[in-house]
């Protein structure tokens, strides 16, 4: 009996693992979704060095998406999306295709399902898998 629950553990741990592996976007994929995010999400969501300038004037410097996310984490998460590790796929996938807050939705003949699926692997190419 122990046996066999050690072998249904191992079969699934192997599972667990294949199936994480498989699931990493290729380098294709994370380029083609760097090509999609300058397109179409850079002008909002770019990293902001104006943000970092205290004292000057930020009119026409200022990222809308990065700003707000930066007054939303105050520091504690990075707010340019490009340098976030904990961003979810499928967190990605609603956002984009039903917007949040001041951000429009997007359609799918602004962002198809490939390139949204190639956004998710760039936006998440550097979580831990």
């Amino acid at each position: 009996m122990v046996r066999y629950g050690i072998g249904i553990v191992a079969v699934s741990l192997l599972s667990v693992a294949s199936l994480a592996l498989a699931q990493r976007p290729s380098d294709a994929d994370v380029q083609r979704g760097h090509e999609v995010f300058e397109k179409w999400c850079a002008g909002c969501h770019d990293p902001d060095p104006a943000l970092q300038n205290h004292g000057e004037s930020l009119v026409g410097k200022v990222f809308a998406g990065t700003y707000s996310l930066e007054q939303r984490y105050h520091g504690s998460e990075p707010a340019a999306l490009a340098q976030r590790t904990d961003l979810k796929d499928a967190y990605i996938r609603v956002t984009v295709r039903q917007g949040r807050n001041i951000m429009p939705r997007t359609r799918k003949t602004e962002i198809s399902d490939a390139d949204l699926e190639a956004l998710v692997a760039y936006l998440t190419r550097n979580n831990k898998h």
